[in-house]
């Protein structure tokens, strides 16, 4: 698929795909080329109070739709989400910059958390509790929450927007999705497999313009009932912030600065190739990827040794290229930010293992980049890099290596690799994280919960939990006479 055929992002209003009332729109860039692909439409308030309008219409209807309708419309949605994976994983990656492959991956997996929440939807039940008296009936009711209000963010254009969309669509919620300006091609692909399969007008709506702007003017809206954001941990407690003032509910993603602990027992080669697979997934631009690798000093020399031949054979370039491993950074920003973060550690004194600088002059490149001796003041220790980039530190007890995994604020995910039960239930209890992985990389699937805890967020957005912050609980009690 050339650039070419980059078709400019309308937004969606009562199912219609519409410019902005004002006419603006914002370019879009491959990060790839450094070039404009095409353009995005930049909602104002007019065009939101049109959205909101709809779905205030939308839900009116949607929320006593029964529910086996509403799951058998999430089911066709899914079926038109792989027969068309090919062609939104073409968009994800001219606009995002990943791998074909990991786009295509990404809209696969969209499909399967459809089809999750659909059938989990199905069992969102209320329950009956004995009366009191023998006259008495005593009922919890489960209700829709109303329309929710979503924002996300470009690094899983299509994931990030595909379970908070699902969650409110099987539970009777309507929703209008703030998408991210930088990729807003294959959100709107997975919204059009949604219209394509029946959701009815109203229910879903589509936006893109300034994100403050958007969120300053819908989380306060009174026909917003709950908001739903991943991105950024300062951006998300000013957004919770915010919501707090409103009394909404709020479901948040934040960031995270996985640590990985590679105990002494560890099978080495394992821990190698999984963290290798995590680490430069989308160009370590993902909120749960490992960063902070804390290795037994007895294994941590052989450790590194693979690890840098596994960050060498990655192939960058193009993620529309054959035989292309990783892809681009997403902007001109987080290569910016690499550079930065890079200099910072060794000025310090860290040691460069590999990497370290800019592949090419065109695009947003990266190379995949190790470092090691680092002081603990550097940045890369104490902030998410949100690139490709992995500090290796060694430990000699395990103590040492959970307090420096606690020691940050954040908590959304950790790794660890060890063959020793008393090690894995020590992980297990002490780690403070959202999501832990234990000899694997992360996999997140539908049927988890997903989500942090600490300055990671709270709530989650996989697993039955996901259901529940969709839902409100009615309680209902009646004197039969």
């Amino acid at each position: 698929m050339a650039a070419a055929n980059y078709k400019n992002t309308q937004l969606l209003i009562n199912n219609e795909w519409v410019d902005a009332e004002s006419g603006k729109s914002l370019p879009v860039v491959n990060p790839a080329t450094g070039l404009e692909i095409g353009r995005v439409a930049h909602a104002d308030k007019v065009d939101l109070d049109k959205a909101i309008a709809a779905a205030e219409s939308g839900f009116a209807k949607w929320r006593f739709t029964p529910q086996i309708e509403r799951s058998n419309i999430m089911r066709k949605a899914a079926v038109l989400m792989r027969e068309r994976a090919g062609a939104i994983a073409e968009l994800m990656t001219l606009e995002q910059g990943k791998p074909l492959a990991e786009a295509k991956g990404e809209a696969m997996m969209a499909a399967e958390t459809i089809e999750w929440f659909a059938e989990e939807g199905r069992r969102a039940y209320g329950r009956i509790v004995p009366g009191r008296a023998v006259n008495v009936s005593a009922q919890v009711h489960k209700e829709p929450v109303g329309i929710v209000a979503a924002f996300t963010p470009w690094n899983f254009p299509v994931n990030q927007i595909v379970r908070k969309l699902s969650a409110a669509l099987t539970t009777g919620c309507a929703i209008i999705v703030k998408a991210p300006e930088e990729t807003p091609a294959s959100p709107a692909a997975l919204i059009q497999a949604f219209i394509d399969a029946g959701v009815p007008p109203g229910v879903m709506g589509l936006v893109y313009g300034v994100p403050a702007d958007i969120s300053n003017y819908l989380i306060p809206h009174p026909s917003i009932r709950k908001i739903t954001f991943t991105g950024s941990t300062p951006v998300g407690k000013q957004l919770a912030a915010l919501a707090g003032l409103h009394m909404k509910r709020v479901t948040m993603e934040l960031g995270g600065h996985a640590p990985v602990i590679v105990c002494e027992d560890a099978d080495v080669m394992n821990a190698v190739k999984s963290a290798g697979i995590a680490k430069f997934r989308n160009a370590g631009q993902v909120c749960i990827s490992p960063t902070r690798f804390l290795v037994h000093n007895k294994i941590k020399g052989d450790f590194l040794a693979a690890f840098t031949e596994v960050a060498n054979k990655l192939k960058v370039g193009d993620g529309m290229m054959d035989g292309t491993t990783m892809g681009s950074l997403a902007n001109p920003r987080r290569l910016a930010a690499m550079q930065a973060i890079t200099e910072d550690a060794i000025k310090k004194g860290a040691k460069l293992v590999t990497g370290g600088e800019r592949v090419g002059s065109t695009g947003n490149f990266f190379a995949p980049t190790i470092l090691t001796d680092l002081s603990p003041d550097a940045d890369i220790l104490n902030n998410e890099p949100f690139g490709p980039m992995a500090a290796v530190r060694g430990f000699d007890d395990l103590e040492d290596a959970l307090v420096e995994a606690n020691r940050l604020p954040f908590g959304l995910a950790g790794y660890a690799y060890t063959r020793s039960i008393k090690n894995v239930q020590m992980l297990t209890q002490r780690l403070e994280v959202g999501m832990l992985w234990i000899n694997q990389p992360g996999l997140a699937w539908p049927e988890m919960p997903f989500g942090g805890m600490k300055d990671s967020g709270y709530g989650s957005e996989g697993g039955s939990e996901a259901i529940e912050a969709y839902l409100n609980t009615k309680a209902v009690s009646m004197v039969c006479i």
